[in-house]
């Protein structure tokens, strides 16, 4: 059996076994309402006060990599700003959205460290949990969704990130995958399910979804598939939550209520039941999102 919290998971099946405290009505029997398991642990997920939500310090990144330039070069500028604003001089790395977590955190660090900042990466912590607890900062790189948020569960860190950042201000800094997770949910993640999480329900630092990568449909394609805006739509029609199309380049930068669209491209916003999605410039107040 895998440990996830208060929940166990069969290592064979990927789902709910025995709930061994239920989510859903606080008795310690089995499990009997498990389609409301998801529901239970995002009403946790976004149990936070409005005075909590007002220390967080978040920098989230569409991607680390951008055509013509360096790996994380792109956001030097406004991540460096953000980290030293925060008195950051020390990065926690969580590298779990990749299997090589050691090759990961070099090649973060080789970065960090060459703006002037250390890096630890929980790959080479002994209690990943108690390195979080004493984090400066947090940054959790991008790589597959599903894997990550698995791993968060399976080290317990999901309620120790959320209470960081939350309740005592830790900044927090997301690429990708790190960006999705940061969210209500990992719903409007584009990567491939390759592992079972015990619930889609993430972080919850934003109240809304993300969808790193985006890409709007190309004019004259002769691909037939889901464009991305269409598999949005999808999630709308039985989803109510905003979803913020974040195209490589472009970063949402989140301190306590205000957020702001920052970076070089553009950002396009879907919300359920607008006309149309709404197309908004870097500088862009999405405070209203929060």
């Amino acid at each position: 059996m895998v440990n996830y919290g208060d929940l166990r998971f069969s290592t064979l099946e990927k789902i709910p076994a025995v709930c061994v405290k239920c989510v859903c009505c606080g008795c310690d029997n089995s499990c009997h309402h498990p389609h409301q398991l998801a529901e239970g642990l995002a009403n946790v997920a976004s149990d936070s006060s409005p005075q909590k939500m007002a220390k967080r310090q978040l920098f989230l990144m569409s991607s680390s990599a951008l055509h013509g330039y360096e790996y994380l070069q792109h956001a030097e500028q406004d991540l460096t700003r953000f980290l030293q604003s925060n008195k950051v001089k020390q990065v926690v790395f969580v590298p779990y959205a990749l299997t090589d977590q050691q090759a990961y955190t070099r090649r973060v660090a080789t970065v960090l460290e060459r703006w002037g900042f250390g890096c630890v990466g929980l790959d080479a912590t002994a209690d990943p949990v108690q390195a979080v607890q004493e984090a400066q900062a947090i940054y959790i790189g991008g790589g597959n969704t599903f894997l990550l948020l698995r791993t968060l569960y399976e080290k317990q860190l999901v309620t120790v990130i959320r209470e960081r950042v939350l309740e005592h201000g830790v900044p927090y800094v997301g690429s990708s995958a790190g960006t999705n997770v940061a969210t209500r949910s990992i719903q409007t993640t584009n990567d491939m399910p390759i592992v079972y999480p015990p619930s889609f329900d993430a972080l919850g630092l934003v109240p809304f979804n993300i969808n790193p990568h985006y890409l709007e449909p190309e004019e004259g394609s002769k691909h037939r598939g889901e464009t991305r805006d269409q598999r949005i739509q999808q999630f709308h029609e039985l989803n109510d939550a905003p979803v913020l199309g974040l195209r490589e380049g472009a970063s949402l930068l989140v301190e306590g209520n205000r957020a702001t669209l920052v970076g070089t491209f553009s950002a396009r916003l879907f919300r359920k039941d607008a006309d149309a999605p709404t197309e908004h410039e870097p500088g862009t107040d999405f405070s209203y999102l929060l």
